[in-house]
């Protein structure tokens, strides 16, 4: 094109409203993923656990689907019915997670957690299978969200995703150092004055709205959360006032790598964005584990 030639305002509209949106929204989603894996695998001293550790993307799936299923149209919602209800129910998935935590361990320890995310995950997944099982002419539409996508999403979709983004890295952030005393265990942080069962709710709180959102405008998207953070310490330490930014950055280039190349790999037909990151990152993670248990080994011999 000739320098100074006015541009096609079709092409305008494309990169506007149609390529744009979708990078912010991959980029954000990833970010999501990403900082609310980091803070799970610093709070449960896990590097295999996950933003769905807790079970809320089950929760989310759940609403989403029903809503699909059931053709539900909320007032003054509208076409925005499906993401409102998948964070509703994201949220009350940990309201029950911590309910049924507090019911058997007042201290809120970190296996009762686990254990119950694990139990209230198996039990929204079974009805989850349920509407799937049923679903006619909803089944293609239903696969395909759970698969995830960010594709024809639109502005919109950013804006609603953002201010949830914004108030979880928040959160998250607060309670950084309480994140670095955490990862050498309850009763060491607690020796350094840290309120720990206070700050685990916040942390709790900061993740679910982290993945809820997330999960709730783009279906679910496995392995942002775990690789990401995973390789993030790896390189950069375990300092979660840099993890979570850097996981921030990370989360986001990478969905947003894996959204082109679900995009362009068998163009014209597009990819699920959750095939592309499980393709990648399963591997990838099992040679970053392959490769931390050769070290393990060779210190240990040493």
């Amino acid at each position: 094109m000739p320098l100074g030639a006015e541009v096609d305002t079709r092409y305008v509209q494309i990169v506007l409203h149609i390529r744009l949106p979708r990078v912010m929204l991959a980029l954000v989603v990833g970010a999501s993923l990403a900082v609310a894996g980091a803070a799970f695998q610093g709070l449960l001293r896990n590097p295999l656990a996950d933003p769905y550790t807790l079970g809320v993307s089950s929760g989310s799936a759940l609403g989403a689907v029903a809503v699909i299923f059931f053709g539900l149209n909320l007032p003054f919602l509208n076409a925005f019915t499906l993401p409102v209800v998948a964070m509703g129910s994201g949220f009350a998935t940990l309201v029950a997670v911590l309910s049924f935590t507090r019911a058997v361990n007042r201290t809120l320890s970190n296996e009762t957690v686990v254990l119950a995310g694990i139990i209230v995950s198996s039990f929204l997944g079974a009805w989850l299978s349920l509407l799937i099982a049923m679903s006619g002419d909803e089944l293609r539409q239903v696969i395909s969200w759970l698969m995830g996508s960010v594709a024809l999403r639109g502005w919109s979709y950013v804006g609603i995703l953002l201010p949830f983004f914004v108030l979880g890295f928040a959160l998250l952030f607060v309670c950084r150092m309480e994140l670095n005393a955490l990862m050498y265990g309850e009763e060491t942080a607690r020796q350094l004055g840290v309120n720990v069962t206070k700050r685990k709710y916040v942390i709790l709180m900061g993740a679910t709205i982290l993945t809820g959102s997330a999960v709730a405008v783009s279906g679910t998207i496995g392995f942002v959360g775990l690789v990401v953070p995973h390789m993030t310490r790896l390189i950069w330490g375990p300092n979660h006032q840099d993890l979570l930014p850097l996981s921030a950055l990370a989360g986001g280039g990478f969905l947003v790598l894996a959204d082109f190349s679900a995009r362009t790999v068998v163009a014209p037909t597009e990819l699920p964005i959750g095939v592309v990151t499980a393709l990648v990152g399963a591997p990838l993670f099992g040679y970053l584990l392959y490769k931390n248990n050769k070290q393990k080994k060779r210190g240990h011999v040493a």
